[in-house]
């Protein structure tokens, strides 16, 4: 799991990336790796969300990022195969069964 902090929802990656990092560690737990603060939708969106987000690319769960920790599952070729809301915890049996099932293709 990876992370990228974004400032384009209510001001909750303000500061630097490392207070970013910091903030996002002490108030939610986070343990993944994070990387520098990005825009994930909009003209100036990481040509990574552009593709993550993209209609061709992710035909159901297309779409701007609506907020902070929305999450996406890549297989090891880097296609998309879920988007899940903000609002799923990581370690849901929705999400556990997507990953599940992707390794289970590839073992």
């Amino acid at each position: 799991m990876i992370g990228f902090p974004c400032d384009q929802f209510g001001d909750f990656a303000t500061g630097s990336d490392k207070s970013s990092k910091e903030y996002c560690r002490t108030r939610y737990g986070v343990t993944f790796d994070l990387f520098s603060r990005i825009e994930v939708n909009g003209e100036n969106a990481s040509p990574f969300f552009k593709y993550l987000t993209s209609k061709e690319i992710n035909p159901i769960g297309s779409g701007d990022i609506e907020w902070n920790f929305a999450k996406f599952i890549l297989d090891r070729r880097g296609k998309v195969i879920a988007r899940f809301r903000p609002s799923v915890v990581p370690t849901s049996d929705e999400m556990r069964q997507v990953v599940e099932q992707a390794l289970g293709e590839h073992i």
